[in-house]
């Protein structure tokens, strides 16, 4: 009983969440980045086990802030999207470029369920 416990934890989803900000002049150069490079970018590299991204954005006065939603088959395609330390953000230079400013950090949850209501 204990093994398949085990597997069914190691076969979890995971979402990754993650914050970053840009100017407003730059969201849409950001936006596209992720649309169209990090992201490709990211699968092309073998990271099969990401499964969906989500963006969402939150218009500031000065400045466009950038929710990020990633969902893993496992804990370990996250490890394998951002190394052994992946609780670390993983932020490409030519994004950094892009950003104000961003969590050096990523959180992870197990998925339970989604409703579609």
């Amino acid at each position: 009983m204990k093994l398949t416990l085990n597997l069914m934890e190691k076969n979890q989803k995971i979402i990754r969440t993650w914050k970053g900000w840009t100017t407003i002049e730059n969201a849409s150069i950001y936006e596209d980045m992720l649309i169209n490079e990090v992201f490709p970018t990211v699968k092309k590299n073998g990271v099969d086990g990401l499964e969906k991204v989500s963006i969402s954005t939150q218009k500031g006065k000065n400045e466009v802030e950038f929710f990020l939603t990633l969902q893993f088959d496992s804990i370990e395609s996250v490890k394998k999207f951002a190394g052994e330390n992946y609780e670390n953000a993983y932020i490409p230079e030519n994004a950094k470029r892009v950003l104000l400013r961003y969590e050096k950090t990523a959180q992870h949850y197990e998925f339970k369920k989604e409703l579609i209501l």
